[in-house]
């Protein structure tokens, strides 16, 4: 008999080294040795590296941010779903251990005269017409983990778990680069509006001049109702900015996880300065540094164990059950030990026949999956490298955009001083002094919109690096 059992524990342990399915590795996905529109410099340092704290270092952003991350609905919604994960991995781990049930029954059943059994109490004389059964015992059931089934769960929800930590990381990244933005289109607002209230006086100084000259004849109705015209453009964008601020400030604050309200800031737009070197590092260090294609590469974990798991369906499934307790047909002598004590050993393996077919399409639809999750796996890396060389073209454009706005800025605001002085000497027409005034708003605006634009760049760049969640 120990013989046959030694041979038996040899042979699970042989079956259990045996793997059904075998994995598929992460791919490598093909990447330049350089983003594009990338300073060569050789530099390997990326600013993903830095932390959020350091990289954003204006006081008002760094508490909008800090109270996003902790207060933002999006950011306590993963943090339970982490819990939740959890909880699901440290139950996996308890599918090796034995079942284990404490049975405790009690019955009686009044036999038909007619049945075996009705008649086998006759028979028996024991002047009782209903039969009595009272047990105590505890079960154990387990199966062996032959075909790496148990294990194959066991990984699929780990990397289950990790990628809920991924995922925690990838909204705090996007939420870091959100906040961001909009306090930057914030303060683009506001000095839009500073903008169109200064551009409103221009225009009311020179509406008074042309009134003046009117009521000296020398200039008809039609200029005082240009002048007028012009003034009314630029006080209508007034409320225009100021109702896109109050929006921008719900926004911001709904972010942080607060009531809509005003947002107090001690900064202004041109305060704010982009840093001098945004090193991208090399792309290959993006596969570990970006949560999103961090998680599609667990994904591929997940869908390899999910492949073993449907492999071993298809094979014989062993299972062992044993019983032990105390069993009597009366209740006196129910815990009467040791005669009323009893042992059940047994062991039983299991072969799918009928629903093989089944089982069959379950593992080739999950080779498929795997197969797909290889291709997402490969499309992720592809779209984050997409997404670092738009924010680099992004930047660099812009800067040039900007130094060509701010000199026509400075050209069009000397020249509409200029105007100015030469319409108060006569030498200039209303017309000319209107058209530089307008053309001095529109500049002006333009130039706040595409420095905006430059820092959302930056901040596009930094999120799409893999920063922010450090």
């Amino acid at each position: 008999m120990k013989k046959y059992i030694s041979g038996f524990a040899l042979v699970l342990v042989i079956l259990s080294a045996c793997k059904v399915s075998k994995d598929i590795e992460t791919p490598k996905p093909a990447l330049p040795e350089t983003f594009r529109s990338a300073a060569n410099t050789g530099d390997t340092s990326s600013i993903a590296d830095i932390q959020w704290k350091n990289f954003f270092t204006e006081a008002t952003l760094q508490k909008l941010i800090d109270s996003a991350i902790v207060k933002n609905y999006d950011m306590q919604i993963a943090v339970k779903n982490i819990e939740e994960s959890q909880l699901l991995f440290k139950q996996v781990k308890w599918n090796n251990v034995p079942q284990v049930d404490l049975n405790v029954t009690a019955n009686t059943t009044r036999p038909s005269d007619n049945s075996i059994n009705g008649l086998s109490l006759q028979q028996d004389k024991v002047n009782t017409k209903h039969i009595e059964d009272y047990s105590a015992n505890v079960a154990i059931s387990w199966e062996a983990d032959i075909w790496g089934k148990i294990h194959n769960q066991q990984r699929s929800a780990l990397a289950a778990y990790l990628q809920t930590t991924e995922a925690k990381k990838a909204i705090q990244t996007n939420l870091v680069a959100t906040v961001s933005q909009g306090y930057y289109n914030l303060l683009m607002l506001d000095a839009q509006l500073d903008i169109a209230q200064k551009n409103v006086k221009l225009d009311d100084s020179t509406l008074r001049i042309v009134k003046l000259q009117y009521d000296a004849g020398q200039v008809t109705s039609l200029a005082v109702q240009q002048a007028d015209a012009q003034k009314q453009a630029a006080e209508q964008l007034v409320p225009q900015f100021e109702q896109n601020i109050a929006i921008q400030e719900n926004a911001l604050r709904i972010l942080t996880g607060e009531l809509p309200d005003k947002i107090a800031r001690n900064s202004n737009l041109d305060q704010i300065i982009i840093p001098a070197s945004l090193s991208t590092g090399v792309p290959s260090a993006i596969v570990s540094r970006r949560p999103d294609v961090k998680s599609a590469e667990l994904a591929l974990q997940i869908a390899n164990s999910k492949v073993g798991i449907t492999k071993a369906e298809m094979y014989p499934a062993l299972r062992i059950t044993a019983q032990g307790g105390v069993n009597s047909f009366k209740a006196s002598n129910w815990f009467n030990i040791p005669a009323s004590l009893f042992g059940v050993v047994g062991a039983s393996i299991a072969q799918p026949l009928l629903d093989h077919k089944q089982l069959k399409t379950d593992y080739e639809v999950a080779k498929v999956d795997r197969e797909k999750t290889v291709l997402q796996f490969r499309q992720s890396v592809l779209n984050a490298v997409g997404e670092v060389s738009d924010a680099l073209v992004k930047i660099d454009k812009l800067k040039e955009q900007q130094i060509i706005a701010a000199n026509r800025v400075s050209t069009l605001q000397q020249a509409t001083r200029n105007a100015d002085l030469l319409f108060k000497n006569g030498l200039a027409t209303y017309l000319e002094v209107i058209t530089a005034q307008g053309n001095v708003l529109q500049s002006e605006l333009e130039l706040a919109s595409i420095k905006r634009d430059e820092l959302s760049a930056v901040s596009d760049l930094y999120r799409s690096l893999g920063g922010g969640w450090k």
